[in-house]
């Protein structure tokens, strides 16, 4: 179970109720396992590119231009590299929401 004070309690709240209303299994990963496999197995390919193959994580600060590269793959037709920039771009808008919420 995730501490009380992780990013990811943060984003679902405290309360049980509100937890369970977001069902990520449920609603995300049993409706999409083949394309999260395939963004999956592009992520550990883009991080051996990137970092070390060693460990797996993403460097932010590398590349910032989540759009311009989405609109390169959407026509180069790589449904992957779209979904990947897609979830980084909406990944990078939801550390703006939290960032500006725990300045308040």
């Amino acid at each position: 179970m995730e501490p009380a004070n992780s990013p990811l309690t943060y984003r679902l709240g405290d309360d049980a109720a509100e937890r369970k209303a977001v069902p990520i299994y449920t609603a995300f990963i049993k409706y999409f396992p083949d394309a999260i496999i395939e963004v999956t197995k592009l992520s550990v390919k883009g991080n051996a590119q990137h970092n070390t193959p060693e460990k797996i994580w993403w460097d932010k600060s590398k590349s910032k231009d989540e759009l311009d590269s989405l609109m390169r793959h959407l026509i180069e037709g790589d449904w992957a590299a779209v979904a990947w920039r897609a979830m980084a771009n909406l990944q990078r808008e939801c550390d703006k929401n939290s960032q500006k919420t725990a300045k308040k």
